[in-house]
């Protein structure tokens, strides 16, 4: 099949070329101006391997049977300037944190044109087409509804090294990822700790816990089938030193990802009338930190 992947970060580039790797055509979409920058080929130096695959690089959406939304939420809107006005879509299944795109999508292109994902992985674009994969794991979880078209990809990824499945519930598939992402991203970001610090430490440990209680109350209250303890043991089970995306972006001077994250989970919270006070206080002490105008 063609790929179609825009975001040349460390998700989509580790995705574009592991599908490189596995034989399939993939073009990488980057934003306009920027195309020269990269290299004929892209190197992907993972904990699954390395390789340099060939891959397209383009700066507007090509014909292909699958768009893969690889960005962060705040670059959303100018991703889909990429694709021409009246084109062809194909399949669309967007990656980003967070929960509301998926709505967002959907009104925009049609129910059965957006097929949710998550991927939960560290990795990051050092360089122009040059992606470092530091996790041990890459999981992917697609919607079941794609099992038909994109049963053969998931194969070639798990030969590879990435792990995952098609879940038929898609608030299990968003909110499975939300609790166990949101309250890390929170907490690690709030203290400026790894996760082993935080983990070692008896009041941010505590708090943390309790971010991912309420994150699986609101989900539960969502429709998504969670267990509390099993977020809690895949967290202990996470590198003591690696640290989140979000508060790598704090470190770096970007603007985090905290409205799509945790704002995700306050806004569900508020729908449902359950409270929410450790998510609501990261959310601020994040906003804080970033620089970010408190919310209201």
């Amino acid at each position: 099949m063609k790929h179609a992947i825009v975001g040349a970060g460390g998700v989509g580039g580790l995705l574009g070329g592991a599908l490189a790797h596995s034989g399939e055509s993939v073009a990488m979409v980057v934003r306009p101006g920027t195309r020269n920058k990269y290299p004929a080929r892209i190197h992907v130096d993972s904990t699954f391997g390395k390789f340099d695959e060939s891959v397209e690089w383009t700066e507007s959406v090509p014909p292909a049977d699958v768009l893969w939304l690889a960005v962060k939420a705040l670059q959303l809107n100018d991703s889909l300037r990429l694709i021409a006005e009246g084109a062809r879509l194909p399949l669309i299944v967007p990656l980003l944190n967070g929960i509301d795109h998926v709505a967002f999508l959907r009104d925009r292109f049609g129910e059965h044109a957006v097929l949710p994902g998550t991927i939960a992985v560290e990795t990051e674009r050092t360089a122009p087409g040059h992606i470092v994969h530091r996790s041990p794991f890459a999981k992917l979880n697609l919607s079941a509804r794609g099992r038909g078209m994109l049963a053969q990809t998931m194969d070639q990824l798990r030969k590879i090294g990435f792990t995952g499945e098609f879940i038929d519930n898609e608030s299990t598939l968003m909110w499975g990822k939300l609790v166990f992402l949101g309250p890390l991203a929170l907490s690690t970001t709030a203290a400026n700790k790894t996760i082993g610090e935080l983990v070692s430490n008896p009041e941010l440990w505590t708090n943390l816990q309790a971010c991912v209680r309420e994150a699986c109350t609101v989900g539960s209250a969502e429709g998504a089938k969670l267990n509390f303890d099993v977020v809690i043991k895949a967290i202990l089970a996470l590198p003591a030193s690696m640290k989140s995306s979000m508060q790598k972006d704090v470190e770096q001077g970007r603007l985090p990802e905290v409205d799509a994250i945790g704002g995700g989970i306050a806004r569900a919270a508020d729908r449902h009338n359950i409270p929410a006070p450790v998510t609501t206080r990261l959310i601020e002490t994040v906003r804080r930190r970033a620089g970010m105008a408190e919310s209201s």
